[in-house]
């Protein structure tokens, strides 16, 4: 009780954590704009040179969260710039004369959640603020498509129809990590699955969560904010059950992952685009496209969301006067990543 008491004086905190494109800047963007007049601010971890999901998120327009309250912090994964970047940014936030009613942390799809969550531990964080809880987004389709089984024969099927796949993949720890470390697990992308494919994935990642916690089905990433926010899970206090397969180590780092970003021209069309890029994706086996398309003839701005080879787009807003109109994008993929190949089939397109 006297936990509780002591947190309720505290400015709860949530760390959105998930696999690169499990849909957390769309659960986000869909948090703020009903976030029933609660004053959040937004800390964005971006990996990569552009940023997409920091902009994406700025352009929602909602009353609740201005541009002020949104921060990026781009000069690395986030889990390894603690005390460089994260702290002082939280500290800010903590300092204002009117300081948020809620704290929501996007970390990038690389991020270990436990390094952040031992964060709120530190001198001078702890009395002010406290981890209401890690969300861990799961793209619901790719688990049901067998991409993070750690079923031993499973992978060994696997691996035979597919010689590219390692067993020891740095993913699939990650994957464990941010589910292990996670206080509600939200499978998203559930449309995409009947029941009784959802049950199959329920039942593969329950090995991975911690006893009690719950496993929800959304889609789009809507979800009330009244369920993803106020847990008062006060996660920083019982951090030792939150088992990570980096506990032994004292550091880590993501040399496993490599991204670059590139500039074309207009595109004649988002389907046209979209067919030139599958074979790209496929043939150097990149991970994760994102990025805004401009097209010719349209006003709007077009975004682009790639996970392997499902892709997806919208028109999010007008294209500012300032702004060049031309497409960017950020490809990621695992170290070894033939740049100069990619840049040279995408400048074809």
């Amino acid at each position: 009780m006297q936990k509780t008491a002591a947190a309720a004086n505290k400015i709860p905190a949530t760390v959105v954590t998930g696999f690169l494109g499990a849909g957390k800047t769309t659960l986000i963007r869909h948090l703020i704009t009903n976030a029933n007049g609660r004053r959040i601010a937004l800390i964005v971890n971006e990996f990569g040179e552009m940023g997409i999901d920091g902009d994406l998120l700025k352009s929602c327009g909602a009353p609740d969260c201005s541009e002020d309250d949104i921060i990026e912090l781009a000069n690395g994964c986030l889990c390894c710039t603690v005390a460089d970047d994260f702290l002082p940014t939280l500290q800010k936030l903590l300092d204002r004369p009117e300081p948020p009613t809620h704290i929501v942390i996007e970390t990038s799809g690389l991020a270990l959640p436990k390094p952040l969550v031992q964060a709120f531990a530190w001198p001078g964080i702890r009395s002010r603020t406290t981890v209401d809880g890690v969300i861990t987004v799961v793209d619901a389709a790719a688990v049901a498509e067998g991409r993070f089984a750690d079923d031993e024969e499973a992978l060994a099927a696997q691996r035979a129809a597919d010689p590219s796949l390692d067993h020891d993949n740095p993913l699939e720890e990650l994957f464990e990590d941010q589910l292990g470390c996670a206080d509600l697990v939200l499978l998203n992308k559930a449309d995409l699955l009947d029941e009784g494919a959802l049950d199959n994935v329920r039942a593969e990642i329950a090995a991975h969560l911690r006893q009690g916690v719950k496993t929800l089905s959304i889609s789009k990433g809507e979800i009330a904010a009244d369920i993803l926010l106020g847990l008062r899970a006060a996660a920083e206090d019982d951090i030792a059950a939150r088992k990570s397969h980096h506990d032994t180590e004292d550091d880590h780092d993501h040399e496993d992952f490599f991204s670059f970003s590139v500039t074309l021209p207009e595109q004649a069309s988002p389907d046209a685009l979209l067919d030139s890029l599958l074979p790209v994706i496929a043939d150097h086996d990149i991970l994760r496209v994102k990025g805004f398309v401009a097209v010719a003839g349209k006003k709007m701005r077009l975004v682009l969301q790639g996970v392997g080879m499902r892709l997806s787009h919208y028109y999010d807003r007008d294209w500012h006067g300032h702004e060049p109109r031309a497409t960017r994008l950020v490809v990621i993929g695992q170290a070894g990543l033939d740049e100069a190949a990619i840049r040279a089939a995408l400048a074809a397109i």
